[in-house]
């Protein structure tokens, strides 16, 4: 038969067993909820960088086509007829002065106050005296 000792000490056993089982899944539940973060910081982090790669991709794209039409023939000769003031054979060259220069070369315009006629009563006064 068993004995008061040996039930006492299998109740102790039993509620200790209780108390470490209780904390073992209490670390658990942390260790789970502590890594589903984790992979949810992780996959935020992914679909950033997914969006900056797509927004890459597009400046490629726009940049390739630069590129493309800088290439051209086309350009390079108005860029140089532009910038350096080169001109086909029989072409003739206008170069024009500043924008101060025009302004100083203007006669000056003076503005006109907006006024209304004098009224009739003042004229008859102004002719008297």
């Amino acid at each position: 038969m068993t004995t008061p000792l040996k039930e006492k000490v299998k109740a102790k056993l039993g509620k200790y067993l209780t108390y470490i089982l209780i904390i073992f899944l209490v670390m658990l539940a942390l260790s789970l909820f502590r890594n589903i973060s984790r992979i949810r910081q992780t996959n935020q982090k992914i679909e950033e960088k997914r969006e900056k790669v797509e927004k890459l991709k597009k400046e490629n794209e726009e940049l390739t086509k630069r590129l493309e039409i800088v290439d051209e023939a086309e350009f390079i000769e108005k860029k140089l007829r532009d910038d350096l003031g080169l001109a086909k054979e029989g072409e003739i060259v206008v170069i024009l002065p500043s924008k101060e220069v025009l302004k100083s070369l203007a006669p000056d315009y003076e503005e006109e106050e907006d006024s209304l006629p004098d009224p009739n009563w003042k004229k008859w006064l102004n002719l008297f005296y």
